[in-house]
């Protein structure tokens, strides 16, 4: 596998994480309040993606395989919760 080949795998593993990440962000400004002291928007956006390739990459291990529906909803699950803490949501 050449270095051309071994980065178009890692950008289709990582793009999950950053499409659903993108997902979450818009969809937080229709469903939760801004509060004061949240992070900038692109600061969500990389918390977010760094704990979905992380989900991802624990859903490789664990299975030891990609693309497991298990893995995907988990992905969804921990994103969702981390933009609820990140956007303090409790406080609503």
């Amino acid at each position: 596998m050449g270095p051309l080949d071994l980065a178009y795998h890692l950008l289709n593993f990582i793009a999950p994480a950053l499409f659903v990440a993108g997902l979450v962000l818009l969809g937080s400004r229709f469903l939760l309040k801004k509060s004061v002291s949240s992070p900038a928007k692109w600061t969500q956006f990389a918390i977010n993606s760094v704990i979905g390739v992380t989900v991802l990459a624990g859903g490789l291990v664990l299975f030891g395989r990609d693309g497991k529906m298990a893995t995907y909803a988990a992905l969804v699950l921990a994103q969702g919760t981390v933009q609820w803490l990140l956007l303090r949501g409790w406080r609503r």
